[in-house]
């Protein structure tokens, strides 16, 4: 099936198509249609399955449909982390490129004025931590009166951190007339609950996570100390037998900076994520398949988007905080058959990562010496 089939309208068809986006995953394919619809959904889906498109997408359709020229919010996606606010934000600037509007993440942790004063100018579409909504609904610098569309994001985390009563306060914000999105990876009894508390005559759905790793894929892992991880890195890229590498990392300043590094060692890449302009990303994909590059340094989100046939190298120079991610990560290699390599990094601060990853998947990745 192709996003097309799902209805949705050309401006989204046409940015989710330029970041490579060709068919919808399941969680995506079976609440897309239901969201447009109107009806509320308990959606249970791990990190890692494109849950977060599933919402962001119909959302989008929804408020792009309804245009309104004042300056309120209209929908307000609630999640439990800073990481993860900023990466829905992402992901509606990517999804969105092509319409009118407006959205923001707050978040603790960083001084508030800026927030206020981007609020104050006007949001659409508002994506925050509880802790910090609270805080900005507590000084009056929000009107929910005008949402339309709530989503409670990564439930079971934000019951395991406690924010479950700063949630049922927020929501009594919100006009009691609206749709709301519940997603959970997980949907233990309390979990189950808490949602049927929010939402109204709910679509349920449920996807199982993607666990597995094709057998074409040699995956290995080096212990390694963060000082050490640039050199080792470099040791491995600089095998010209390796004809394209496909390099991990978390964030948008880790992967500049990475690119910056290396070109001084004498390796010249180029990086893909969520703060590069569309030019610049079709640019280095372009670069990279056509063999201009031999190395792509890529985060998570930007990485969605490639989809190259012969690929035989991805590196994880740093482990993703998500197991699945590891997964759709090294999926990337060893396609249709052909095989390929993957290459984890792991520093002491990383081990419970490296764990849970291998619960996941079922087996202990190899260790390398270097």
């Amino acid at each position: 099936m192709s996003f097309k089939k799902l209805n949705i309208i050309q401006p989204i068809l046409e940015a989710i198509s330029k970041v490579g986006y060709q068919t919808p995953t399941a969680i995506q394919e079976q609440t897309i249609p239901h969201i447009l619809q109107g009806r509320d959904l308990i959606g249970c889906a791990q990190t890692g399955t494109g849950k977060t498109a599933s919402f962001a997408i119909p959302i989008l359709q929804l408020l792009n449909q309804k245009s309104s020229s004042k300056k309120v919010i209209r929908s307000l996606i609630l999640t439990p982390t800073r990481e993860l606010a900023i990466q829905i934000n992402e992901n509606f600037k990517i999804y969105g490129e092509f319409l009118r509007l407006r959205h923001l993440a707050v978040f603790g942790g960083v001084p508030q004025k800026k927030q206020v004063a981007q609020l104050n100018r006007g949001v659409d579409i508002l994506i925050a931590t509880p802790g910090r909504l609270l805080d900005l609904l507590n000084q009056h610098c929000l009107d929910f009166s005008h949402v339309e569309i709530v989503v409670l994001d990564e439930a079971d985390r934000m019951l395991d951190m406690g924010f479950v009563k700063d949630v049922k306060k927020i929501l009594t914000k919100i006009p009691s007339k609206r749709q709301t999105l519940f997603f959970s990876a997980t949907m233990p009894i309390e979990i189950k609950k808490l949602a049927l508390q929010i939402v109204r005559n709910p679509i349920e759905i449920t996807v199982t996570p993607i666990s597995s790793t094709a057998r074409t894929i040699k995956q290995s892992i080096y212990f390694v100390e963060k000082e050490e991880k640039l050199n080792l890195l470099f040791t491995i890229l600089k095998d010209k037998s390796i004809k394209r590498s496909l390099v991990f990392a978390r964030t948008k300043h880790g992967a500049d900076k990475l690119v910056k590094k290396l070109a001084s060692m004498g390796i010249y890449t180029a990086a893909i994520h969520g703060n590069k302009s569309q030019n610049a990303r079709l640019k280095a994909l372009n670069d990279f398949k056509n063999n201009r590059i031999r190395v792509l340094i890529a985060t998570d989100i930007a990485a969605g988007g490639i989809d190259i046939a012969e690929l035989p190298h991805v590196l994880n120079y740093e482990l993703p905080n998500e197991p699945e991610s590891y997964v759709h990560r090294i999926g990337r290699t060893g396609r249709a058959g052909v095989q390929g390599t993957a290459v984890s990094f792991c520093d002491e601060d990383q081990l419970k990562d490296l764990k849970k990853i291998e619960k996941l998947i079922g087996f202990t990745i190899p260790v390398m010496s270097s």
